[in-house]
């Protein structure tokens, strides 16, 4: 099996990326070099000529530091960017229709609850990675499906496929995550809501003592 890599960190985009959020990013990923290695460009409820708008600069500061740029949700909006890759839930369209949209080398992604069904499945299709969660209450998103450590535990020990854990995790709840085998935790709020560099280095604190 392959050697166990350390946690990384998968940064989620605030529904508002305008103002100064740019500059947030920037300081972000300075501070997580080494530790931040995707970011995740979430916006709800406009068009897709306006995403793409909000999207480029964020694509370009990831670019230059060397972090992959994933698109939440629409396939078309991560081919018309040409990003690293793009996160699918249940209902955004299916891995082998983002597969052949987005190329062989697109990071494709799936929302996959609690079930080891649905990540069985998603890895089936060719998902290079799967999501798992909430693992707590979120503020960032309702959440409907709650998981458990031994879900993480599980996938680590018989599947291959990078597993990622999303809600509500926070530099003080996320050691027994790390130490259930995540290869990246989701987050979102634990970062934005605050101030980012200091919340990027108490994840990177946290995984490095675990």
């Amino acid at each position: 099996m392959a050697q166990k890599i350390i946690t990384q960190l998968y940064l989620i985009s605030p529904l508002d990326v305008s103002g100064d959020f740019p500059r947030r990013l920037e300081r972000a990923l300075e501070a997580g070099k080494g530790v931040v290695t995707a970011f995740q460009f979430r916006v709800k409820g406009i068009d897709q000529h306006e995403a793409a708008a909000l999207a480029v600069p964020l694509q370009e500061i990831c670019a230059a530091h060397e972090v992959a740029f994933i698109v939440n949700d629409s396939i078309a909006l991560a081919k018309r960017l040409k990003a690293d890759g793009v996160h699918l839930g249940q209902g955004d369209g299916d891995v082998k229709e983002a597969r052949e949209e987005l190329g062989r080398e697109a990071q494709i992604g799936v929302t996959c609850h609690a079930s080891r069904h649905l990540a069985i499945e998603a890895g089936e299709a060719g998902a290079d990675y799967v999501a798992f969660g909430a693992f707590f209450p979120s503020e960032t998103k309702e959440t409907e499906h709650r998981a458990e450590l031994q879900l993480l535990e599980w996938w680590n020990e018989m599947v291959e496929i990078p597993s990622v854990a999303i809600g509500g995790i926070s530099p003080e709840n996320c050691r027994p995550i790390i130490e259930a085998g995540a290869d990246f935790l989701a987050v979102s709020g634990a970062v934005w809501s605050g101030d980012e560099v200091a919340a990027v280095k108490a994840f990177a604190e946290q995984i490095s003592k675990a």
